[in-house]
């Protein structure tokens, strides 16, 4: 734990630790010739069960080969868009775009054809790598439609397709010299709010951030670890793969997540790190109330990606018997700007998202204004550091509104921060409710609804209203055997809330639109409830 006593809500970087000018290929090279046999990725089929399995030293042999044979077909610079789910393939491909200075661009396995075609029109991508369906999704079929027309892309090539994915073309097969400041990844936006951007990624960004996030988790070489995030999302290529990497460490590769699959893997492989958004949380959660699993070598659950609830953090702690760490980060910070710190105590562990990364300024900001806010006062959370990224692709105007010219990246969150640096997040700016000029923060609603025993998931946004702006409406996912009750809900706001925070409207609902990486899309449940395909709950 750093040991600071600010005046202001602002954090200056601390340099307990050094940016290292490291690439994701050189970091390869590196752990393959310093522990070659130690066990690097294991594939975990949908059905839980384990497959292939690759040392360090396989991975730099298989990624070079990989790298050498698209350098053939692709000049440094040039990007190549992966889209499929988590399989061993995704990893090689990941490591060997490094060693061959190719930027990956990555896709979420779930989009169609709109959302495919724009990732690979807006990235400029010269080749796409895919899986040919995944989870009934024809993605095959999807890319030779989505591709029609963009004369750029050259490639279209099944990712499992051996023969195909080492072709080789006419160009030499010498790999570039690739520096630390240069793109690694465009990684697309979740798009919770709107229409997603890609954020450029380096090389430096990706590598360092993952070291540091290693090493907050205090991380052993082979302890295992479990991802069960997307590869698409930097949770997964950069803060699993390249944490796992720098540990060093064996990391389970998930195709997909499954909340019995995961816990069974746990069991089996005594896995030691694993972590997920929280309603993969929740998922867990909801499992091992039907299903004892021995969970005893697990010692740390990380958790992220949205506002994890106070009586979530307790509930993993208390059911799975291991330390909860979480996290907030942005894509277009590599994506971690905040971690809790092995140890912490229950109570910051449930109502902060812990201390600053080292060497990274933080500082909660007047949106209005840009003034940086007393202790304790919500304003927006800006980053600046090495982690943060290049730009947005090909979007200078969104780039010079999200970092200003003092380099400061404004992330459009909304948090506070105590004297010891400790951040809260409050909500999104733009999810912030404005009722009747009192600025209401979602999360604030949410985390207490939470509480209540009947409530398993919770999604609060603002409805528009003639009389006050906006008003604020509930949308509840009830638990097990449970129903949604506006007047016992209210009345458990009413003993917590000021009243103007209790939700108005009150919604149940069986599931929530997710973004790929498992945030709620708020707006989509706006727009849903204001096209009047979901209704309000009568108010007795």
């Amino acid at each position: 734990m750093y040991q600071v006593d600010l005046t202001e809500s602002y954090f200056p970087a601390q340099k307990d630790e050094a940016v290292r000018d490291t690439t994701v290929g050189d970091l390869l090279r590196t752990t393959a010739a310093e522990h070659p046999d130690a066990p690097a990725l294991i594939e975990v089929k949908p059905d839980g069960e384990t497959g292939r399995r690759w040392s360090f030293a396989d991975l730099a042999t298989d990624a070079d080969m990989l790298a050498r044979a698209l350098s053939t077909r692709f000049a440094p610079g040039e990007r190549i868009c992966v889209w499929a789910p988590n399989v061993p393939e995704w990893v090689l491909l990941e490591y060997a775009c490094a060693l061959a200075g190719l930027t990956l661009v990555t896709a979420n396995p779930a989009y169609q054809g709109k959302e495919l075609r724009y990732v690979l029109d807006q990235s400029g991508a010269a080749g796409l790598f895919l899986t040919r369906s995944f989870r009934g999704n024809p993605m095959w079929d999807i890319a030779q439609e989505a591709a029609a027309g963009l004369t750029g892309l050259r490639e279209i090539v099944d990712i499992e397709d051996a023969s195909a994915v080492h072709a080789r073309g006419n160009r030499p097969e010498d790999l570039p010299q690739v520096a630390a400041g240069d793109p690694a990844q465009i990684q697309y936006t979740s798009g919770t709010t709107g229409f997603p951007k890609g954020a450029v990624l380096s090389h430096r960004g990706v590598t360092n951030n993952a070291r540091f996030y290693a090493q907050r988790l205090q991380a052993q070489p082979g302890e295992p670890w479990a991802n069960v995030m997307p590869l698409f999302h930097t949770a997964g290529c950069a803060m699993a793969v390249l944490g796992a990497l720098q540990t060093p460490a064996p990391l389970y590769l998930l195709t997909m997540f499954d909340p019995t699959a995961l816990l069974r893997i746990i069991e089996s492989e005594r896995i030691a790190l694993t972590g997920g958004v929280p309603t993969m949380m929740v998922a867990l959660l909801e499992v091992l109330e039907q299903q004892s699993f021995d969970l005893s070598t697990l010692r740390s659950c990380m958790s992220g990606g949205s506002m994890v609830p106070p009586q979530l953090v307790r509930a993993i702690r208390d059911k799975m018997g291991c330390g909860v760490q979480t996290v907030y980060g942005q894509t277009e910070c590599s994506p971690l700007v905040t971690q809790h710190h092995r140890g912490e105590t229950l109570e910051d562990c449930c109502n902060t998202v812990g201390q600053p990364m080292p060497l990274t300024e933080v500082s909660i900001r007047d949106p209005a204004g840009g003034a940086v806010r007393p202790l304790g006062e919500v304003g927006e959370i800006c980053v600046r550091g090495y982690l943060t990224m290049i730009e947005y692709n090909d979007n200078p105007d969104a780039t010079a509104a999200t970092i200003d010219s003092d380099g400061w990246l404004h992330t459009g969150d909304l948090g506070r921060m105590d004297a010891r640096g400790y951040v809260t997040v409050t909500g999104r700016v733009k999810e912030m409710i404005i009722r009747g000029g009192e600025n209401l923060f979602p999360a604030e609603i949410e985390n207490v609804l939470l509480e209540h025993a009947d409530v398993a998931e919770i999604a609060v946004v603002g409805l528009p209203d003639v009389k006050w702006g906006e008003i604020v409406a509930a949308f509840v996912r009830p638990a097990e055997g449970a129903a949604v009750d506006p007047a016992v809900l209210r009345a458990h706001c009413r003993a917590h809330l000021a009243p103007m925070k209790t939700p108005a409207v009150w919604c149940q609902t069986d599931s929530f639109p997710l973004t790929g990486s498992g945030k709620i899309r708020k707006f989509a449940l706006r727009d849903q409830f204001l096209a009047g395909e979901i209704n309000a709950l009568p108010d007795p």
